[in-house]
Parts: C-alpha cells; structure tokens; sequence
C-alpha cells in the first residue's frame, strides 16, 4: 500500500513538471507577459499599402504595440481603419498623432507614434467612440505627392501664363496691327519732314530778332542809367542846397556893401 502511495505522488510530480515545462515552453515561445494593452482607432486618408495586420507600432523608435485590424470605414470609404493595440504604459496624450512610415532598406510599413510634448493630458475616448482615436499626419510619400501636386498646378499656371501672353502678342503682332504701325511711322516721318523748314525758320527769326532786340535794348537800358545818375545828382544838390529849389543854379547878385 505504501510503494502505492509513493508512485502516485511520482506519477503527480512528473505530471506537474511536464506542465510546468509544456507551459514555460509556450510562454517563451508565445512571448506571454503580465504587461497590459489598450486599443486606439486611427482614421487614415491615405493608401495604406504595404501595412498588415500584427505590422509595428513604435513610438519615437520605440516598439510598443501591433496592429490588430485594417479596414475601410462604413461611413467614408476614403478613410482607412486601424485599430492599434499599444501597451498601456506608452504616454499617447491628445497630442499623439501617427503616421505611416516605412523602413529605409527593408521597405517594412508600420505605424510610428510621435508626440509635440505640449500636453500631458491622456488620450480617452470620447462619447459615441469604442476606442480613443489618435490624430494622423501625412506619410513622406503624401507631403512628396502634395508637393509634386503644387509643383505641377505652378508649372500649369506659368504655362497658361504664357499661353495667354503669347496669344495677346500673336493678336497685337498681327498684319493689321503691324500695317497700322507701318503707316502711324510714315506719317510721323513726313510730319518731321514738314516741321522741319517750319523749325528752320523759327531758327532764324529768333536769331535776327536777337540780333536787332539786344542792341536797342542795350541802348535803352544806358539811357536809363544816364537818367538815373542826373537825378541822384539833383537829389543831392537839393539835399546839400535846398534853397536851389527858389534861388536856381544861377548866383544872385551882391547886395549893398557885400563883395
């Protein structure tokens, strides 16, 4: 009875050891951890090709969580669904947002998780809202289509630009508008033709009227700076002598006794 009793609890402990075993050969493989998970919706309006279900969650660098699922939204079509499920210990506050991102030689997508770190506050869910719904900003690969976008509505722009003003420079240039010019040149031309004895003889009126003028004025203007000096000449007679004004230039006669 008692060897019966001792190969039951053998028997026990092997089956406990195999369990044991079974069950840390399952969680080395599995990767099992005590660490807890919360899931979060990102709504992408881009093609998310290259991405797959359990694709790499990493924030700044960091590998902290898998995607779950991927699917289009029932209520847009042009939006894609993720859903994210990152380790509850990962910061994701309202600032959060995730991009699509692909690795450089691989060309492995994943979802890289980046934060401004200009608010603390956690990420919840709002009501209506299963799950917390962290904001998206373009992929490289989109702000490069944004851009070659822009690039090619400028070169549009230039080119329609310069169609039109080849066009106003095709109606300005036409045989009309050059005749037209051809004659407004020929009537400036005989028009010089014809001003020019016109401005030949201005010429010469001005230079004989110079010549006769200047003289004459010259004279007058010596007349009266002669008439000029004989009044201040009188003025300061009168001023020296004012009894001229009665007496006259002519000296009186000597009276009794004088000499």
């Amino acid at each position: 009875m008692e060897t019966n009793v001792r190969y039951t609890i053998a028997g026990l402990f092997v089956i406990v050891l195999f369990a044991c075993m079974t069950l840390g050969i399952i969680w080395l493989s599995a990767g099992l951890s005590v660490e807890t998970y919360e899931y979060y919706n990102v709504f992408m309006k881009e093609s998310v090709s290259g991405l797959a279900v359990d694709g790499a969650v990493e924030y700044n660098g960091v590998s902290v969580g898998t995607v779950k699922s991927i699917k289009i939204n029932r209520k847009d079509p042009e939006l894609v669904e993720l859903l994210l499920r990152i380790r509850s210990s990962t910061p994701i506050t309202e600032d959060t947002t995730a991009t699509l991102n692909m690795r450089g030689l691989t060309g492995v997508t994943f979802i890289a998780l980046r934060d401004k770190g200009t608010s603390r506050i956690l990420l919840r869910a709002k009501p209506g809202e299963p799950y917390p719904v962290i904001k998206t900003a373009p992929s490289l690969l989109m702000r490069f289509d944004q851009a070659l976008t822009q690039l090619n509505a400028s070169f549009h722009d230039v080119s329609v630009s310069v169609n039109a003003v080849s066009t106003q420079m095709q109606k300005l240039l036409d045989d009309k508008n050059i005749q037209h010019f051809s004659n407004v040149l020929q009537n400036l031309t005989t028009a010089t033709q014809k001003l020019s004895p016109l401005i030949q003889n201005s010429y010469y009126m001005l230079d004989t009227l110079n010549r006769q003028t200047l003289p004459a004025a010259n004279q007058a203007i010596s007349n009266m700076n002669s008439v000029m000096n004989n009044m201040n000449a009188v003025s300061l007679e009168l001023k020296q002598n004012p009894s001229v004004i009665i007496r006259g230039k002519t000296p009186q006669p000597l009276g009794p006794g004088e000499k």
